[in-house]
């Protein structure tokens, strides 16, 4: 499978660069798979995290480049390369061991779009070791329906982004102005795949001020994935201190929040999810601690600068 790489088209960039031989695409990723950290994480939607926690492995690089990206420490890394340290299969595998030994709910990969290949092969070493946990594919569904089919005999929960259906906005904040397009093919392969509502979670950031992309985000959603997904509504947009990058710089009102949810009834939206209005910076991660969020929200299992 990692012949992938050698021309690589695994995302919608379509880089064509040869990752085997180290050359590197948008994600700045080689072939050889680096990861973040790995927590026990408390912060996730409740049927995720349930008695004991979703196990989230954070994958270095991205084949977005989100203005306000909370993980853009291990996402984009700014004048340096992003955090992380390369791992063997063998070390994913002890990952995924001490996640079911510490009573993980699940195997939670974040942003692993640009390294499917290698993360398949991790996964198949975890089953064969013994690890039976299921697998949820946290992305932000910039991603192709073939790469996805990858996927189809590992993952069991899929966790989505939908950031926005319009263009002049993706091209903006997300760097890819065919975001829309591609999100809404990724989302509804990933419906497929999976055969039941209960296991997809459509996730969308309202943004402050641009509550026309969030209400246009609201109707593809009834319209178009309703009878086949969740929907996970988040108000923890957060403006990134020392980025230089245009984003919006506030947090999200009170007028703001009651209209979207005004919207849910409008359109009918009634099963999901839905964040309290959260502003405040206090919670964001920072990677470069053994431990990268508070210790109300997770519990480290695995960071870069360390081995299990």
């Amino acid at each position: 499978m990692k012949n992938q790489y050698t021309s690589c088209k695994l995302c919608p960039r379509n880089c064509g660069v040869n990752r085997l031989a180290g050359e590197t695409g948008f994600c700045a990723e080689s072939a050889v798979l680096r990861i973040g950290a790995a927590v026990i994480h408390r912060g996730e939607e409740p049927p995720l995290v349930g008695k004991g926690g979703s196990g989230t492995i954070f994958i270095s690089g991205c084949n977005l480049g989100c203005a306000f990206c909370q993980n853009y420490q291990i996402s984009q890394g700014g004048d340096n390369a992003s955090i992380g340290r390369e791992v063997s299969a063998g070390e994913f595998v002890k990952i995924c061991e001490a996640f079911r030994d510490k009573g993980a709910e699940n195997i939670n990969i974040v942003t692993g779009s640009h390294a499917v290949p290698a993360i398949i092969e991790g996964l198949i070493a975890a089953k064969n070791a013994g690890v039976r946990l299921p697998v949820l594919w946290n992305s932000s569904a910039y991603e192709t329906a073939q790469t996805l089919e990858l996927l189809r005999e590992y993952v069991d929960i899929y966790l989505p982004d939908m950031k926005t259906l319009d263009s002049e906005i993706a091209a903006k904040y997300f760097n890819a102005p065919d975001y829309p397009d591609t999100a809404k093919t990724a989302i509804k392969k990933m419906t497929e795949m999976a055969g039941s509502r209960e296991k997809v979670i459509m996730r969308h950031l309202i943004l402050p001020g641009l509550l026309d992309s969030t209400r246009s985000v609201l109707r593809w959603f009834a319209e178009n994935a309703m009878e086949k997904a969740q929907l996970s509504l988040m108000t923890q947009y957060t403006p990134i201190p020392n980025r230089d990058r245009p984003m919006p710089n506030r947090y999200l009102t009170e007028e703001e929040y009651e209209a979207v949810l005004y919207w849910l009834e409008e359109f009918g939206i009634e099963d999901g999810f839905c964040q309290e209005l959260v502003t405040g910076s206090g919670w964001l991660p920072d990677f470069k601690r053994n431990s990268p969020f508070s210790s109300e929200l997770s519990v480290p299992v695995w960071h870069f600068t360390s081995r299990i």
